[in-house]
């Protein structure tokens, strides 16, 4: 199963948000990642949620990609929006926002923001042990 890749694209909407967690669900189940669907969807939830909040207006889709390479699962989330890269923040206990990097900092073994033309792409890396295989 080494290699395999998959992406997906989703329109740059709320409803795309649950559609994409479904996906990756879908995704490390036939994978037989089932240990890692948890953090996974939640991670793609973030970034998704990301685009869809701060990516309005600069084009209709993203993009969500998974494969899985020597023992690692990436996940990678594109878009068309290119002024700013997204950066790790500390939020206060009053923002409303700003979490969403936060949460996949703590999950992820690395992560990290990548340009490209036109936009960025989010990518993160989980580990795949044993005990994550279903």
């Amino acid at each position: 199963m080494s290699g395999r890749t998959r992406t997906k694209r989703f329109r740059v909407r709320k409803d795309s948000v649950p559609a994409a967690r479904r996906h990756v669900e879908s995704i490390l189940t036939e994978w037989r990642l089932g240990g890692l669907i948890d953090e996974t969807t939640l991670v793609a939830s973030e970034l998704s949620t990301n685009v869809i909040d701060h990516a309005k207006g600069t084009g209709n889709y993203f993009e969500l990609g998974l494969r899985r390479r020597n023992g690692t699962l990436v996940l990678e989330v594109s878009d068309s929006y290119q002024w700013r890269m997204p950066e790790l923040r500390t939020p206060t206990l009053d923002d409303l926002s700003g979490r969403g990097l936060v949460i996949v900092d703590a999950i992820a073994e690395k992560w990290g923001v990548r340009p490209r033309d036109p936009g960025k792409t989010v990518w993160v890396h989980l580990a795949i042990s044993r005990e994550e295989l279903s």
